[in-house]
């Protein structure tokens, strides 16, 4: 049975992937900081699915958590989600820098670490896949969360290029980036979403469906939602000084 490594697997898009993963028939690897939660979704997955569910409990903003990803992906994995991460509530000089250097870590160091522990396993066995997810607001001006993942999207467009030559496109990394999605994430980081409306939200299932679409097409930047898409189209067309200041005055009503 093929294996899936999932971090962030007890809520959100990471338990989406999980659940979706489990019943197309993968073995999964649970990544995430609560021990408990994490037995407690194992245990479910287990028996919903007769799959086998591991458990890793890692915090990826920590030396310590990242190196036992690292160990456990480079004795192999068939499909790697870099899915753990979070929100800082307030503007760039109301967050405490400690925070907003966590948040890189989680957000990219850990992400390019892990792909890179994943990838070699994966080209010497010629199939594979790595997601990324990211976010709609890599393409806006929303401080230290877009930017970390404007570094997502472009680090796994970089390395899927990369690779190609060596898979002989077997082996596939994508960027996934999702709006709004009915998760834990908002409550989590104290934002107040009340004001986004019924159409901007995405179901997390969804979500995992058109991403893993799109990395059996070959897809390098999956922008799930007919409403995001256009969205996203509509960004590379308006001035980039006018999208900047749209995107930060629209992004602080959820602060």
């Amino acid at each position: 049975m093929p294996t899936a490594l999932i971090t962030g697997a007890t809520a959100g898009i990471g338990a989406a992937f999980a659940r979706r993963l489990a019943s197309d028939g993968f073995d999964l690897v649970l990544l995430a900081r609560d021990g408990e939660r994490l037995e407690r979704a194992a245990r479910e997955l287990g028996d919903s699915y007769g799959i086998r569910a591991e458990t890793l409990v890692a915090d990826l903003a920590s030396d310590a958590g990242l190196a036992a990803a690292e160990e456990r992906l480079r004795a192999g994995v068939d499909l790697l989600v870099n899915n753990a991460g979070f929100g800082n509530k307030g503007t760039f000089l109301q967050v405490p820098v400690t925070d907003e250097l966590a948040m890189l870590r989680v957000h990219c160091e850990a992400v390019l670490r892990l792909t890179h522990a994943a990838l070699p396993a994966m080209i010497e066995r010629g199939r594979g896949g790595v997601v990324n997810v990211a976010s709609v607001a890599a393409f806006t001006a929303r401080g230290t969360y877009g930017a970390s993942k404007a570094w997502v999207v472009s680090f796994s467009q970089g390395v899927a290029q990369d690779i190609a030559g060596r898979s002989g496109g077997k082996v596939r990394v994508m960027a996934l980036c999702p709006g709004f999605v009915h998760t834990e994430f908002h409550e989590r980081a104290n934002m107040d979403t009340s004001g986004i409306p019924d159409f901007m939200w995405l179901d997390q299932d969804a979500v995992v469906t058109a991403g893993l679409r799109d990395l059996q097409r070959g897809v390098q930047v999956s922008v799930p939602g007919a409403q995001y898409k256009a969205i996203v189209g509509l960004s590379r067309v308006v001035p980039r000084k006018l999208a900047a200041r749209l995107s930060s005055r629209t992004g602080r009503k959820y602060d």
